[in-house]
């Protein structure tokens, strides 16, 4: 049975942010540090609460919600079965010891996992963080194959620890820590360009060229220290950049014909939002390590790895200390969570209707092509990207974040992102209903025309 959530339009009370989310600001100015959260006298706005597809904010403004909090509430907001599930568990078990005395809830996750996996991608590691997953991922490449490096992508975001940085793209997150980050590290081209669909056979070619320079890499000299590569199958804070579906094939055989590790970063994409349960499987391929994250925990931190059999054993068994734990290991809350967030997308058929109702995103975006300065338009599934470019075809990242700052004034949650912080990413939760996204969507659209 479905559930269902009371579903608002937006309702800004005062010019957002209020006095509240103006006074918090600067509280937070004096004890976090200063690179963390955009202060400024237009943004942020607090959350106070939030339910289904709504977030209310400290000062009572009412917003539609098309961030998913960076695509963690899948299901939306406070979702029902998923808070009675922590609730409950939180008066049984709290916390565990994860890697000594576990408890049955992380062989369970690790279970249903397996089963809703391609392949046989039947082994976990688990995490907290999405990046976290990555390092455990980039960590099992180096046992399996012995070489030290990892090829990845132009645009790529994997995190921002050390090793998930060391193949993120963007010089902005690497350039300060670039002298201890892996210097064994390539970044290729990645073949998703603006304006051309990804199934067209434009972008087929593109990905017939990327897979040529990735084999010539590595079969290179240089390439014998690369032991792995790791890809999104489609970036995400890399701009909703959406490759052929022959690129992620390609890469497979690839890796299979040169003995590499193929890892495959759906901490974004996975668990339906694409309308697959990965979406790897649009492409066909089962990776050796696949990443899962942001959605897992229903709104908890957790993160897992998961691996073919065969490629895990290369850790070997643990002797009495593990060589990749930390002290919240499969974590019994998040565990819990995880379990109900994953048995929800099952009963209520989410992953399907994900896939159905990309055609509504489509066409209630359509719109947004003939609005000035839009260059491109494109998704799958409940992820969907729009392009921002000056009239001399520069990437227009003021304008995005003044388009952001725009629908936040009337009411809608957006979220900036890109290489060149030029495409406004739209990623709300599965559950949210029509009339919600059309009025959001409608908002956007006088956004972007206020912003022009």
């Amino acid at each position: 049975m479905e559930t269902t959530f009371e579903a608002w339009g937006p309702e800004v009370r005062v010019v957002p942010p209020g006095p509240r989310s103006r006074a918090l600001a600067q509280r937070l100015r004096r004890v976090e540090c200063a690179d963390t959260t955009y202060l400024a006298d237009d943004f942020p706005v607090f959350w106070e609460r939030a339910l289904g597809s709504n977030v209310w904010d400290a000062d009572g403004n009412r917003y539609v919600d098309l961030t998913a909090a960076f695509g963690v509430a899948t299901l939306g907001h406070a979702h029902p079965v998923i808070a009675a599930r922590i609730e409950a568990q939180s008066r049984c078990l709290v916390h565990g010891m994860g890697d000594v005395h576990p408890s049955e809830l992380k062989v369970r996750v690790a279970e249903e996992l397996g089963r809703v996996a391609p392949g046989d991608l039947s082994v976990a590691l688990f995490g907290g963080a999405g990046f976290e997953a990555v390092e455990a991922a980039l960590k099992t490449a180096m046992l399996v194959t012995g070489r030290p490096g990892a090829l990845a992508f132009e645009g790529a975001y994997h995190g921002l620890g050390y090793g998930a940085l060391g193949v993120t793209w963007r010089a902005d997150f690497r350039a300060a820590f670039l002298p201890q980050l892996n210097a064994h590290t390539v970044h290729a081209t990645y073949p998703a360009s603006s304006g051309v669909h990804h199934a067209s056979p434009g972008a087929a070619a593109a990905a017939a060229r990327a897979l040529e320079a990735v084999d010539r890499i590595l079969g290179s000299a240089a390439g014998d220290r690369l032991g792995c590569v790791v890809v999104e199958p489609i970036q995400g804070r890399g701009g909703i950049r959406i490759p052929h579906a022959s690129f992620l094939a390609g890469l497979r055989e690839i890796c299979t014909r040169r003995n590499r590790v193929l890892i495959v970063d759906e901490i974004l994409t996975g668990l339906g939002r694409t309308g697959r349960w990965f979406d790897c499987e649009r492409s066909g391929v089962v990776p050796d390590l696949l990443c899962v994250g942001k959605s897992l925990g229903g709104g908890l931190p957790l993160s897992v790895c998961l691996g073919r059999p065969e490629i895990m054993a290369a850790w070997g068994r643990s002797g009495g200390e593990a060589r990749h734990t930390s002290t919240f290991l499969g974590h019994p809350l998040a565990c819990a969570a995880a379990l109900a967030m994953l048995e929800t997308l099952h009963a209520e058929g989410w992953v399907r209707r994900v896939a159905e109702r990309a055609e509504v995103f489509d066409a209630a975006l359509s719109s947004l092509h003939v609005v000035d300065g839009v260059a491109d338009v494109r998704g799958l599934g409940a992820l969907w990207g729009v392009e921002l470019r000056t009239a001399a075809g520069e990437p227009d990242a003021m304008r995005t974040f003044a388009t952001v700052k725009a629908a936040l004034r009337r009411g809608v949650l957006l979220l900036g992102g890109g290489s060149d912080r030029n495409v406004l990413a739209l990623m709300p939760p599965f559950s949210i209903a029509a009339d919600q996204l059309d009025a959001a969507f409608e908002i956007v659209r006088q956004s972007l025309i206020e912003t022009a």
